[in-house]
């Protein structure tokens, strides 16, 4: 049919709302089954459906940053849905059958970031956690109150009994109201679990410290960084008075440090005298003492070998009997030892795969080995040669841990790597822990979860286990509909994160998201979430290149665009099939693709070394959505004509909100200034013909002639341009936990390709610009 289909759309619905609020027990459940998934008739088409057509609109990219759609629900149900920051689904629209979604040719998925840091949190003391006893769902603003006395399960829909302590509201103080306690009014909440939720009692703060000091690692001078960081980070280590610390360093030997009470200095001890008893400690004059003799105990070292697998089997003994965290610094390839590594680096098949995966399973095993014992590795990699990231990732990846990566790290050489270490330093000392955690995902009947993507283990179908979780690790899973949801018009998802506190409380952290269930092709595009899903394809494509090919990567990743939009333009059929149109809800969805391809982790040619590329793809696998994106599509802003045009005021600050530019060099002029947001880099770039009151006032310097070549920093001026742009970055600086590190760069410095590379609308030596990736959708799409 030409007239375009109807879809759902918000109405008004307090006419239907008013029979609801006069019964006797309101819940969600009235509500939801008059309205949840009805495709009200209305001729309005939702704008996310209007069709856009690609090769003629050249400027689709939104002057804000984009927002997560706002799934089809009554506004009572919106309320009380979950943050996307936390919880986001590839469709808001979930279809109502396997063939469906088939048909749409888009992924289904969730995208998880279950810890992160929140402003605002229920935390529930109750001695009753109330849970389905059929699937154990935890109750949430979802379910349905059949009487004051029964609840219905929104996942497996079984009637369970409402206990008594539930009838009592400690917010009101009110009694018989169990459908306004906070379990049932917040979609996210924490628990203070009980001793059921218990296997041992609550494990102490354990962080164990092992520290590479061959000759390599003294000479790029990371050690004073890290002592310096952990003598000013010390007293903020999140735990109690049960905390206990530890080191061991190693180059060809491996070393611990008694750290027992009673001694007057730390002493250096042999393998022989190890006993887990004398090395961890929580003296802190002791450590102290440490931090500060440690970065000049090697200064004159000739030790050029890395006994990293002994050293990490060493700490894996001393972290078993309590569990806790080990935060490795390597500077090389190991070269002694258990877990020796080679270099497998060839310029010239940088790009082939073989190399993607590990060359042992040490490493991997090792991890399995900690996680087992809740114990987690983080990985800080400062290297500057290759150091075989893929092999060595693996302590962390099966563990729970995190990856760091520095590449041509160097104290006094490299700057910006410096400065970007100690920030990290800060922020991953300092940050929220949970330690012997697991999480769980149910989703309601007739979904299922087959595939989860993050540093993690998957312990059983649907349990993950994770020895530490920390407020910054994202992680996705792939769906799928087992049977057809056609006796709801609804469906939920609820992650539960059950976790130790520092302060060694057993917590449960809960979110529940709901989405309507549609039945017709046009609405599961029109509830589309194009970042979601770009970022759930992302983790799939890393699987592909390792299990198969970056080749085989590529092209899924081309084809996820060229399949899903050709659905689209074959389901609409007053559209001519010579153009390339896409719903307003996937004009995005090329541009993105291009901008993935166009990664360190899946770009062609040999210029990309194979630790980078490496190190890409993992934090593909491990980064919630929001950084994910901007490492993918960064947002570039003109700054060197703040205005105070549509500013917003955040804590009596002005912040000015230049509009997004598209990522093209047409875009930027040699007159301008403009600042790249990577998510954990700043740059930016400054015209040769920049004007001289931008340099005086911003940057501090006379002309662009005496800009210097490497500034990290903006100076504090009196000038109204520089109370702007410095509002402005620190705003954008405010909205993520990491602190992105700043590069100044001239037109004609070296340091201009990392900026450039990220211009991903341009045509490269290797690489289509936008305007020719469309014409090749187009063309496979007119095959």
């Amino acid at each position: 049919p030409s007239t375009p289909p109807t879809l759902l759309a918000p109405v008004d619905i307090t006419v239907l709302q008013c029979s609801y609020f006069f019964q006797q027990y309101p819940g969600v459940n009235q509500l939801s089954s008059t309205l949840g998934g009805l495709s009200l008739q209305h001729s309005q088409q939702p704008e996310s459906l209007r069709p856009v057509n690609l090769t003629q609109d050249r400027n689709i990219l939104p002057v804000s940053p984009v927002l997560a759609p706002v799934p089809n629900l009554n506004s009572d149900l919106r309320k009380l849905n979950c943050s996307p920051d936390s919880f986001r689904c590839t469709l808001t629209n979930i279809p109502q059958t396997q063939a469906l979604l088939n048909k749409a040719k888009l992924p289904l998925g969730l995208l998880l970031h279950p810890f992160r840091d929140l402003t605002q949190l229920p935390v529930i003391t109750s001695s009753t956690i109330v849970r389905c006893r059929s699937c154990r769902t935890y109750i949430n603003p979802f379910v349905a109150f059949i009487d004051q006395r029964r609840w219905k399960c929104n996942l497996c829909y079984r009637v369970n009994d409402v206990p008594e302590e539930f009838m009592y509201n400690p917010l009101t103080r009110s009694y018989g109201e169990p459908h306004k306690r906070p379990e049932v009014q917040n979609s996210t909440v924490e628990f203070i679990a009980s001793s059921d939720y218990m296997l041992r009692p609550p494990q102490p703060a354990v962080y164990l410290f092992v520290l590479d000091v061959s000759y390599n690692a003294v000479e790029a001078g990371y050690l004073t960084i890290v002592c310096q960081s952990l003598l000013e980070n010390l007293d903020k280590l999140p735990g109690d008075s049960r905390t206990r610390i530890g080191f061991i360093t190693f180059d060809s030997t491996v070393q611990f440090y008694n750290l027992q009470e009673g001694l007057s200095q730390p002493q250096m001890l042999i393998v022989s005298d190890i006993d887990g008893n004398n090395i961890f400690q929580s003296v802190l004059q002791l450590i102290k003492d440490l931090l500060n003799a440690l970065p000049n105990m090697f200064t004159n070292t000739r030790e050029t070998h890395s006994a990293l697998g002994p050293a990490l089997q060493a700490a894996f003994k001393l972290m078993s009997p309590t569990g806790g965290r080990i935060s490795v610094f390597q500077s090389q390839l190991p070269s002694l030892g258990a877990g020796l590594l080679h270099s497998r680096e060839d310029p010239n098949q940088r790009s082939s795969t073989k190399h993607l995966g590990p060359a042992t399973d040490f490493y991997k095993k090792l991890a399995l080995d900690c996680s087992g014992q809740q114990t987690a590795v983080d990985l800080f990699l400062l290297s500057s040669q290759y150091s075989d990231l893929a092999s060595l990732a693996c302590m962390s990846k099966y563990s729970a841990g995190c990856i760091y990566y520095y590449p041509s790290f160097h104290h006094s050489h490299n700057p910006a790597q410096s400065e970007k270490l100690q920030k990290d330093l800060k922020r991953y000392l300092t940050r929220k822990i949970g330690f012997e955690a697991v999480m769980r995902i149910r989703c309601t009947k007739g979904l299922s979860i087959h595939t989860f993507h993050g540093n993690l283990f998957v312990r059983s179908t649907d349990l993950l286990s994770l020895a530490n979780v920390n407020p910054d690790a994202g992680f996705a899973v792939q769906m799928s509909i087992e049977e057809s949801l056609t006796d709801t018009s609804l469906v939920c998802f609820q992650t539960a994160l059950l976790y130790t506190s520092s302060k060694g409380e057993r917590r449960i952290r809960v979110h529940t998201l709901c989405l309507p269930v549609v039945t017709s092709l046009a609405d599961v595009y029109a509830g589309a979430d194009v970042q979601a899903a770009v970022c759930l394809l992302a983790n799939m494509a890393v699987d592909r290149s390792v299990s198969s090919s970056l080749s085989d990567a590529r092209d899924a990743l081309v084809n996820a665009v060229v399949d899903s939009l050709s659905a689209y333009i074959s389901t609409a059929s007053n559209l001519q099939q010579s153009t390339l149109i896409a719903p307003n809800s996937l004009k995005l969805f090329p541009l993105y693709i291009l901008a993935l391809l166009k990664q360190k982790a899946f770009r062609t040619g040999t210029s990309t070394r194979l630790d980078d590329r490496i190190y890409a793809m993992c934090q593909i696998k491990s980064q919630p959505l929001v950084h994910l994106m901007k490492m993918i599509h960064p947002n570039l802003y003109r700054i060197d004509r703040l205005t105070n045009e549509g500013t917003i005021h955040v804590n009596d600050r002005v912040v000015p909100q230049p509009p997004l530019q598209k990522l093209s060099a047409e875009k930027l002029t040699r007159e301008g200034a403009f600042l790249m947001d990577c998510g954990s880099i700043f740059y930016i770039w400054i015209g040769k013909s920049c004007d001289n009151s931008f340099i005086k006032d911003v940057l501090g310097y006379p002309n662009y002639a005496s800009v210097p070549q490497k500034l990290t920093q903006l100076p504090e001026l009196d000038t109204v341009s520089s109370e702007r742009a410095r509002s402005f970055i620190s705003w954008l600086r405010d909205s993520r936990p990491l602190s992105p590190v700043l590069q100044v760069i001239k037109d004609e410095s070296p340091a201009k390709t990392d900026f450039f590379q990220h211009l991903v609308e341009d045509r490269t030596e290797a690489a289509f610009s936008y305007y020719e990736f469309l014409l090749h959708i187009q063309q496979q799409i007119c095959k």
